[in-house]
């Protein structure tokens, strides 16, 4: 919970924090807790993620360098900076932000060289971590979490290397996901400064094969002159960074290009540290056709999405409209107290080109579907979260000290409830294994009906603030070793907002 005083911290940030249009600030894509609008002109033509290549011939495998470099220089909006990016040396000496989409098929094996470029140096950061420290984590993927798979345990110093492989044969095709740092007391920072990627399974032969497909990553960022904006309080990490530079594929409001008639489709991945996006595109509406787990039975019409941090969804955009331009916007929402977000122009959609004549599919993937299994005896586990003294906690445990811990067995189906005792939203991540949501109480009312409602698969979902809370089911299938849970506001996620799944083979009953 938090403290009187806190409370009351937050809410004066949100009051100092108006920016209203028109200003200098939010000509420059400025932003605050409280409100206001953030509209820059439109920039340049948009442009999808630059693609990690395939250095491997073998047609079952994909083979990919990865590698984390500090500083590495970018422009963003015209504004030199200096980041941490991930780049694929020794195949390009070129750093990107976002990181380099590695793109990957159901059944292939996986294979990443991971090199730790960040800085030679033993500094630690206010938490008392080191800075440098670093490894990868595959967000979104059903693999192992043990050996050289998606193993958040292993570690490289800088000057180190790792080597990941990842056997793709139980994951579900037609889906986004992330690949990003897991050094627990130093993932903010390092996610806050530009280490982040996309990582797509791409779809099985599907209706969706003839749509124009664009990845669009959000991802914001505040700059002390040319370098991303330091933690130098505890208060950071108990609220979350929120930055006042706020990129699509590392571009400001950058201009994408429609054909009158024309159909697309968006595939949008939230990889900001603690800001939520409330989705919304004038005078259309966005079909969401996947989320975090793969793509649904049909699209779903929607005139907002709410999407927090590590989130994904699918969506089809036709243009239906007079021809102009169109703003892709963040609607306002209050994840915290009763401080809301700005307004924010996300994207330009123009129409431009010639007529096209195509339509909206009305079945995407006929194998979605919502479980129906009797829940009554199931194993049932429950987590509270709360914050209070600069730390998160997981029913009472924080994870440096006392991390809580579940043993789940294989090849059964748990209950899973978590209840937020906190004056803020969490968006919850368990690794390894997604869930099907069977109840939200509290929070957005379209989100809760959206996720309850559909075939979705997920493995972030939000847990509304103030008593709010989340019923889902969870399959424990496949794969056996130390998983993790955790909030996806990085920075409650350092402060120990974690746990440990230890999921055991089948004939260990858990304790």
């Amino acid at each position: 919970m938090l403290t009187r005083r806190q409370f009351l911290f937050f809410s004066s940030i949100g009051a100092a924090g108006v920016l209203l249009p028109g200003t200098a600030s939010a000509m420059m894509n400025g932003g605050g807790m409280g409100g206001g609008v953030i509209d820059p002109p439109p920039g340049l033509l948009f442009k999808d993620p630059v693609e990690n290549p395939n250095i491997s011939e073998d047609p079952d495998m994909v083979e990919v360098h990865i590698e984390a470099k500090k500083p590495a220089p970018y422009s963003i909006n015209g504004v030199n900076a200096n980041l941490s990016l991930y780049g694929n040396y020794p195949v390009s000496p070129d750093y990107f932000f976002p990181g380099p989409t590695v793109r990957v098929k159901k059944g292939q094996l996986l294979k990443v060289h991971f090199k730790n470029n960040l800085p030679m140096s033993m500094e630690t950061n206010i938490l008392g971590h080191h800075r440098y420290m670093t490894n990868l984590h595959y967000h979104g993927l059903h693999v192992s979490p043990a050996g050289i798979a998606d193993n958040v345990m292993l570690s490289a110093m800088p000057g180190e290397s790792l080597y990941y492989e990842l056997d793709l044969s139980d994951h579900e095709p037609g889906n986004l996901n992330i690949y990003h740092p897991h050094i627990h007391g130093t993932v903010a920072e390092q996610m806050w400064e530009g280490l982040s990627g996309a990582l797509l399974v791409e779809d099985p032969d599907t209706v969706l094969a003839g749509y124009e497909t664009h990845i669009m990553v959000i991802k914001d960022l505040k700059l002390s002159g040319t370098e991303p904006e330091p933690y130098t309080s505890i208060m950071d990490y108990m609220h979350g960074k929120e930055g006042d530079i706020v990129t699509v594929n590392g571009q400001v409001n950058p201009v994408l290009n429609i054909r009158p008639g024309q159909v697309q489709r968006w595939r949008i991945l939230n990889i900001s540290n603690a800001r939520f996006y409330k989705l919304s595109l004038g005078n259309h509406a966005m079909y969401l056709i996947g989320t975090d787990g793969g793509l649904l039975d049909k699209p779903y019409p929607q005139t907002e999405i709410l999407i927090s941090p590590g989130e994904r969804v699918d969506v089809l955009v036709k243009a239906n409209q007079k021809a102009r331009d169109y703003k892709f916007r963040s609607l306002p929402y209050s994840r915290t107290g009763m401080m809301s977000s700005p307004t924010i122009t996300l994207l330009t959609l123009r129409y431009n080109g010639p007529r096209s004549a195509q339509s909206i599919p009305s079945v995407i993937n006929p194998n979605a579907k919502r479980l129906n299994i009797d829940i009554s005896g199931l194993p049932k586990q429950t987590f509270v979260l709360s914050m209070h003294h600069g730390k998160g906690y997981i029913n009472g445990q924080t994870f440096e000290e006392d991390p809580y811990t579940i043993m789940s067995r294989l090849g059964t189906y748990e209950i899973w409830e978590i209840i937020n005792q906190s004056n803020m939203d969490h968006p919850w991540h368990q690794h390894t294994n997604s869930s099907q949501i069977l109840s939200i109480t509290g929070g957005d009312s379209k989100y809760a009906s959206l996720y309850t409602t559909t075939p979705s698969w997920k493995d972030v979902v939000i847990v509304p603030k103030m008593g709010g809370r989340v019923t889902m089911l969870v399959p424990v299938m496949h794969y056996t070793g130390m998983s993790m849970f955790h909030c996806h506001i990085v920075e409650h996620e350092d402060i120990g907002m974690m746990g440990i799944w230890d999921i055991m083979p089948m004939d260990e009953p858990p304790m």
